[in-house]
């Protein structure tokens, strides 16, 4: 049973970085192998746990004693779920109509590595599932194990939070606490996102499955803003996604630079001094991009670490075909249920011809 763990919204106010970590299948419950067996159990573990606290919504909901705050936020998770069905042509099939309190603001905690003077993030390999570029823990302490072992090796290291995970539709998957108490639009978000895997999904191509999650995830948040927030709601929204778009371009042109400077016939003790200079360089280009969001500190946190590789290798390019399924969106007239049956055509293509047919619409 594949897991996909997600790092969700790490920054408040803005839709998630999506880290690459939190852009794979994910791992395996099928019989692993070697020094996988380990790391498997604690996997499984984790999940039985999450999935054994689960409570029924409409009970809590029905229940009296439930605190106000949460039945209202239960009530509204709920309605998410029916536009997302009724509006959105996404699946109904029990999944987060069940509540799991984790009682710590992660679910598991992911581990992301990169060599020293690379870009390119470690891999783990499993049945089924293929290769990733993170491992999850439902253990903080077992991912600082990990990571530990990963820095004395010598590479850069990266601890990421995640709020939320999915079963791609194996199991029903529940409600996390985690997610639940993020505002309105996180959470709709978050759902949207989450279910569109479940409607399709191919292993292997993380850029597809996201850039489509996200079309849907936007689409569907503006649609639940205009039925239920209005104007300004959608305003904000659009705002907090330009940012977000500064902020990643922030990020992915400091990555451009050091991909250039790792590649380069500079000497080891060279490329260590640009490695340095560089993220020096991101963080004074962030003070500006702040100061010119009029103090916004939304990203505060993510430069708040010690930076390496390691971060910006966990923050993912998966937007790279969105306006082609945007394009795909408008050319079925903002039809979800045509929408989705084009996606799956896609999907059933060979990735070559995936590829060019997303580069057609992007095209125009």
């Amino acid at each position: 049973m594949p897991l996909r763990f997600s790092s969700r919204r790490n920054a408040p106010g803005a839709r998630q970085l999506r880290a690459g970590l939190a852009l794979a299948l994910g791992v395996t419950f099928l019989a692993g192998c070697g020094g996988n067996l380990g790391y498997l159990a604690q996997t499984a573990r984790g999940h039985l746990q999450v999935m054994g606290a689960r409570e029924d919504i409409a009970g809590l909901v029905a229940d009296p004693a439930t605190e106000p705050m949460l039945r209202a936020e239960l009530e509204q998770a709920t309605a998410m779920l029916d536009f997302a069905a009724s509006e959105l042509a996404l699946p109904d099939n029990g999944s987060y109509r069940a509540y799991v309190d984790i009682g710590r603001p992660y679910v598991v905690v992911n581990v992301v590595a990169t060599p020293e003077l690379s870009l390119d993030p470690v891999t783990w390999c499993f049945p089924v599932a293929g290769c990733v570029s993170y491992r999850g823990y439902f253990d903080l302490e077992e991912a600082r194990v990990f990571a530990l072992g990963l820095a004395d090796a010598g590479y850069d290291v990266t601890l990421s939070p995640a709020t939320a995970y999915s079963t791609l539709g194996w199991f029903n998957d529940p409600l996390p606490s985690t997610i639940l108490a993020r505002g309105e639009v996180q959470l709709a978000g978050t759902l949207f996102h989450e279910l569109s895997h479940q409607r399709v999904y191919v292993a292997g191509d993380s850029m597809f499955n996201e850039s489509y999650a996200v079309t849907v995830e936007r689409e569907g948040v503006r649609r639940w803003l205009r039925a239920h927030g209005g104007s300004a709601a959608i305003a904000a929204y659009d705002a907090n996604l330009r940012r977000e778009a500064a902020f990643l371009d922030l990020i992915l042109g400091a990555r451009a630079e050091l991909d250039a400077l790792y590649r380069s016939s500079a000497s080891d003790e060279e490329k260590h001094a640009g490695k340095a200079a560089i993220f020096a360089a991101l963080r004074r280009d962030y003070a500006r991009l702040k100061a010119s969001w009029g103090g916004y500190a939304g990203y505060d946190g993510w430069f708040e670490r010690d930076l390496n590789n390691a971060h910006l290798a966990a923050i993912g390019t998966y937007e790279e075909h969105v306006a082609a399924f945007e394009a795909l969106l408008r050319r079925e007239g903002g039809d979800m249920a045509a929408f989705h049956a084009a996606v799956e055509a896609l999907a059933a293509l060979p990735r070559v011809e995936r590829d060019a047919a997303l580069a057609a619409l992007e095209r125009g």
